[in-house]
């Protein structure tokens, strides 16, 4: 697989003349373009992020493809997940932070101020790192989404939906029986399942993960990282990772930041095995972290 690029907006190349007034430098965006990639389902343009005077992430352009996993990697405070934030707005619940540039969803400005915000995040949805389940039951948990959004007419509509999403979420055979107990009550890894049924409830067209399996055990994360690459048939996936090994199992696209800025992004494979940018280079083989 080959990855070429394109520059938006570089200057073509002209002889000067003695008297010439020197052009103004152009500030170039370039884009990975994939051959193998599914289409873009989500563009970001020059997306930068402040929190009161500080900015915290800079003119970062990349696109998502539909039905694939996106790997956001990078150290610790690097932005990933600022920029993950600022897909589904989380990040207007912060005070101070403003956001500029251009983000999109079939072409659709997710920042328009006509935009109902509660109805985004529900078509794109966010599992955060630690399982959030709510103080209610298994079912109440699934089932909140579908009752505030009106997506389901009956009872009987209602409990297909739970029943539906516990499976794709690969949790109802484990919970079937006890679907009117409290959702605390599972395990790490079921709870973590029970959020991304959650998610999955109200019909997303994206789903955000955050550092899904950090706070969980291998065979938990294995669980997890096994249902990311089922639910991709059906959903546009976004992960930020800490785990280099785990963005190389279950993305197809991976995206690297460093110091608030996207410093490269692409195939997956290639970013591992022949990165460009020699930052991308030294995080992958530890010599920045």
């Amino acid at each position: 697989m080959t990855t070429d690029t394109f520059s938006a907006g570089a200057p073509f190349a002209m002889s000067a003349s003695p008297t010439a007034v020197p052009a103004e430098p152009v500030k170039e965006t370039v884009r990975t373009i994939d051959p193998a990639a599914n289409p873009a389902r989500l563009r970001t343009d020059d997306v930068s992020v402040f929190y009161g005077d500080k900015q915290a992430l800079f003119d970062v352009s990349i696109d998502i493809p539909e039905k694939s996993v996106s790997a956001f990697i990078g150290p610790s405070g690097c932005g990933k997940s600022t920029f993950l934030r600022c897909i589904n707005r989380m990040n207007d619940t912060i005070e101070g932070c403003r956001v500029s540039g251009d983000i999109t969803l079939d072409g659709e400005n997710l920042y328009d101020p006509r935009l109902d915000v509660v109805e985004l995040r529900a078509r794109i949805g966010m599992v955060f790192q630690k399982p959030n389940p709510f103080p209610k039951s298994i079912f109440e948990n699934v089932a909140y989404g579908p009752r505030i959004h009106g997506l389901a007419g009956n009872k009987a509509d209602l409990e297909e939906i739970v029943e539906s999403s516990l499976k794709k979420a690969g949790l109802f055979e484990e919970v079937k029986d006890r679907l009117h107990q409290p959702g605390t009550g599972l395990s790490g890894g079921q709870q973590q399942r029970l959020c991304i049924a959650r998610a999955i409830a109200v019909g997303p067209e994206v789903i955000l993960m955050d550092e899904p399996c950090s706070a969980l055990d291998p065979i938990a994360t294995a669980v997890i990282e096994e249902l990311i690459d089922e639910l991709r048939e059906n959903y546009t996936i976004i992960i930020v990772t800490h785990s280099m090994q785990q963005a190389a199992r279950v993305s197809q696209k991976t995206a690297f930041f460093h110091l608030g800025k996207l410093i490269e992004e692409g195939p997956t494979e290639e970013i591992f095995t022949n990165p460009r940018e020699k930052r991308t280079q030294d995080y992958i083989t530890g010599r920045i972290g």
